[in-house]
């Protein structure tokens, strides 16, 4: 078993791009992948996206479960945790019970495996996890990763 990491530290910038696209009500292309069940304009008020986010802190991780296949290439395949990444609805919360008994037992790992390397989880995401001893709690950073 490994880990795949999805999103890790991110922009200031990056943040302000996703309140911008919050806001252009019209913008729905991507609804039926991340968040069919969620009005847009609601993102914001459920918890999904933050104006300000433990990623640009340095602090938080989005990431997965996936299995390392036998043979050279070492090819990935991510573990059942009954929803994508980023799909932002009620059956990504880690605890949610309509999601499959085996991705309620990958999820369970994840999160067992995160808390003990000193992360907190997020109660809406199954993917996102914050360090508990943050070192920077209250800076939130801006600068480009090239």
């Amino acid at each position: 078993v490994g880990l795949r990491v999805f999103d890790c530290y991110r922009p200031a910038r990056a943040v302000a791009h996703f309140v911008r696209w919050s806001r252009d009500l019209k913008d729905t292309k991507t609804k039926g992948e991340f968040y069919p069940d969620v009005d847009k304009s609601d993102l914001f008020r459920d918890g999904y996206i933050s104006y300000r986010s433990g990623h640009s802190r340095g602090s938080t991780v989005d990431l997965t479960l996936v299995d390392i296949l036998p043979g050279p290439d070492g090819k990935l395949r991510e573990r059942d945790m009954g929803t994508t990444f980023d799909f932002f609805s009620p059956f990504s919360a880690p605890s949610d019970k309509r999601v499959s008994e085996e991705a309620r037992s990958n999820r369970r790992l994840l999160a067992d495996a995160m808390k003990k390397a000193g992360f907190v989880p997020y109660g809406k995401e199954w993917w996102h996890f914050t360090l508990a001893n943050e070192p920077f709690p209250q800076t939130y950073f801006d600068f480009v990763v090239e």
